[in-house]
């Protein structure tokens, strides 16, 4: 035999996730999934990841820039592999705010095809996710 309450508690698993994920949107102001991205932008030292960090936030392209040092990139340009030391940064921002972002990047980067990529937030704090939003606006 089987257990009745085992089967519909079974059965009501996917109802309970779909209500419990309705009311922590509720309750955190309504989140969704990809309204928020994480960028990346990789520079050749501290002085030039700061300046370029400094100008996102300044001009509200992004609520949040961090500053990972010392990552080392190997990657091919110009038919020749290289190495090189460079610094990362990290970026939090609005989706809709990419074209800027990349667009600011481009005008004030030294790198003669610089990297700006992202990638949507699927999921995340929302009381973090609402500050990201309330800082950069639409």
């Amino acid at each position: 035999m089987f257990d009745q309450t085992a089967v519909f508690g079974l059965c009501m698993l996917p109802l309970g996730r779909w209500l419990g994920l309705g009311f922590c949107s509720m309750a955190s102001q309504s989140f969704s999934s990809g309204i928020h991205s994480a960028a990346f932008v990789t520079c050749p030292n501290d002085t030039v990841a700061k300046e370029i960090a400094r100008g996102i936030v300044q001009k509200k392209l992004a609520a949040c820039v961090n500053i990972i040092p010392q990552i080392t990139s190997v990657y091919e340009w110009k038919g020749k592999i290289e190495e090189d030391s460079e610094v990362l940064l990290m970026i939090k921002t609005r989706s809709s705010k990419i074209p800027d972002l990349a667009e600011y990047v481009r005008s004030n980067h030294p790198y003669e095809v610089a990297e700006v990529i992202s990638f949507p937030i699927d999921q995340g704090n929302p009381p973090y996710l609402k500050w990201i939003g309330d800082v950069v606006p639409e």
